[in-house]
């Protein structure tokens, strides 16, 4: 069997640009031979589509599209995700589902068994599981069509399973001889080898050819990374769709030939997966261009990289807002930037605003000192120019705070939190200096004074992030085993941390979940980020020991 792998990237509630791309693609597997192609998890609407399955509308018009791809269908087999109706209540309305269409019609439809409820995933608020699923026959094989979570419990793989059942072993006991996954699953740093690893020996346990089609490209918060994957029955790596990019993979079962994987830095992986999350995140948004301010450091020089690969250097504005508190250097340091990534520049002061706003306050702050508030106004008043370079132009605003801050709350609400993309939200500061090296690797592209210098703020005189927090490197491990690992503080002490950086650390952590919850949108590139996967009250009390 000729299998062709179809790795679209979709864009959640555009059936009609979906349909599209569904049928270019199996067109193209027609003329190239193949039996059968199959596509990512609910390819008709885009993943997550969310609260748009409570729209009745919204599931007949994506049940419309699938009339429609089934009069289309004709020799090749067309295996495709969709938003199929639970006729069996009662229970939830709709099912998450693959059906395979062939010469006109559809031939079989399979629902979602697993239903992930974890991390970004909430399928079980909207899909009915599916209660059994049974093999087809199709042109010579049996098949058994999975989707997504279906083959991430198998008992040989995972230490803690989530569910009692493993609907990939269940087929292939049932007789099938070839196991398909329809999947849209959001990458992670560290997931793709975790994924290659499974499958392989998901293959190599039920002895079926497995292939795996994955969704690409950033719908929200979460990035798709394709890859997808085909196996032998040996547990072979047969074929490999391109990383962070659509692709179009051939496989002929009949005559397979193993391949090799070619692995890609951690920097370079995060580079292109920030890279695909911003430009789909600005174009299906509707937006032309981005706006971002520089000052000098490495957080927005990292963010002005990506924002330029993304989305090319004539729709990528840098603008620098000095106080009287910003050096010289970094001013000098984002104007190098800029000039070297070839973007718009423009420096637009703020000290005339802010000397005008501490007057307009003075009577009100009589015989108060000067605090953190003057720094906050600050702040503000860089987040109100550059809203209205935004707002003006149409340009969605992209903030530059990196996971480090936003975990210990170092940033000012309305100020440089302002924006409508957070970029680099879930990329600790350890990690940016990484990407701004590899940014580097083979001319100077940021300044070597943006990656040396002591991270400041600079809101006041001589200021550095080191004069209330601990080092990056310590923040960012603490961080990783308090709000990843779900460590206790004492087991983080235990692990050899001081045990005033560890509460100190803590403590930040719990008491800014007010700031975060009112950030902008981030690109989820851990396996834990700040965001819809991590739901923790604000209004609350409990503190670990």
């Amino acid at each position: 069997m000729k299998i062709a792998l179809a790795q679209i990237n979709t864009t959640v509630g555009d059936l009609t640009g979906n349909e599209k791309k569904i049928l270019a693609a199996y067109q193209r597997a027609l003329a190239a031979g193949a039996d059968l192609v199959i596509f990512p998890e609910l390819a008709t609407t885009g993943y997550p589509p969310r609260d748009l399955l409570l729209r009745p509308q919204f599931v007949a018009e994506n049940l419309a599209v699938m009339d429609r791809l089934a009069a289309a269908s004709g020799k090749a087999g067309l295996v495709v995700g969709y938003v199929g109706r639970n006729e069996k209540r009662p229970g939830r309305s709709v099912t998450n589902a693959v059906a395979l269409l062939h010469e006109g019609r559809v031939v079989a439809s399979r629902a979602k068994t697993l239903l992930p409820t974890y991390d970004v995933f909430d399928e079980d608020r909207y899909f009915e599981p599916a209660a059994e699923n049974a093999p087809l026959a199709f042109k010579g094989q049996t098949i058994g069509l999975t989707i997504c979570e279906d083959v991430w419990n198998d008992e040989d793989f995972w230490d803690d399973r989530r569910y009692r059942r493993n609907p990939a072993v269940e087929l292939a006991s049932g007789g099938a001889t070839l196991l398909l996954n329809s999947s849209a699953s959001p990458w992670h740093l560290g997931k793709d080898r975790t994924r290659r690893d499974m499958l392989s020996q998901l293959a190599a346990k039920t002895r079926c050819p497995v292939v795996y089609c994955n969704l690409v490209g950033g719908n929200d918060e979460l990035i798709f990374d394709g890859a997808s994957l085909a196996f032998d029955a040996q547990g072979r790596l047969l074929a490999q769709g391109k990383r962070f990019e659509e692709d179009w993979v051939v496989l002929d079962l009949e005559e397979p030939r193993p391949m090799e994987i070619r692995e890609l830095s951690e920097e370079e992986q995060l580079f292109r997966a920030l890279v695909l999350g911003l430009r789909d995140y600005l174009e299906k948004c509707g937006f032309k261009s981005a706006v971002l301010g520089l000052s000098g450091g490495i957080d927005s020089a990292v963010t002005a990289c990506i924002a330029a690969e993304a989305l090319g250097r004539d729709r990528v504005h840098g603008v620098s807002l000095p106080s009287q508190f910003s050096s010289q250097g970094s001013l000098d340091d984002a104007g190098v930037l800029a000039q070297n990534l070839g973007i718009r520049y423009d420096v637009v002061p703020i000290q005339p605003a802010f000397l005008e706003a501490r007057r307009q306050l003075q009577e009100l702050f009589a015989r108060r000192p000067e605090d953190v508030t003057e720094e906050n106004i600050q702040a503000r008043l860089r987040g109100v120019m550059l809203m209205a370079l935004s707002n003006k132009f149409g340009a969605l605003l992209l903030t530059t705070g990196n996971k480090s801050e936003m975990a210990v709350g170092y940033c000012t609400l309305y100020g440089d939190m302002c924006g409508g993309l957070a970029v680099i939200a879930d990329v600790p500061k350890t990690m940016v200096y990484r990407i701004a090296r590899w940014i580097n690797r083979e001319r100077e592209i940021i300044p070597e004074a943006s990656i040396a210098k002591p991270p400041s703020a600079e809101l006041r005189p001589n200021q550095t992030d080191q004069d209330s927090l601990p080092p990056y490197d310590v923040l960012d491990r603490i961080l990783e085993d308090y709000v990843v690992r779900l460590k206790t503080p004492a087991e983080i002490v235990a692990s050899g941390f001081s045990e005033a950086d560890v509460r100190r650390v803590v403590r930040l952590i719990d008491l800014n979940e007010y700031k975060r919850r009112q950030a902008a949108p981030g690109l989820k590139v851990t396996s834990k980020a700040f965001g819809v996967g991590r739901r923790i009250p604000i209004a609350q009390r409990y503190r670990e020991p």
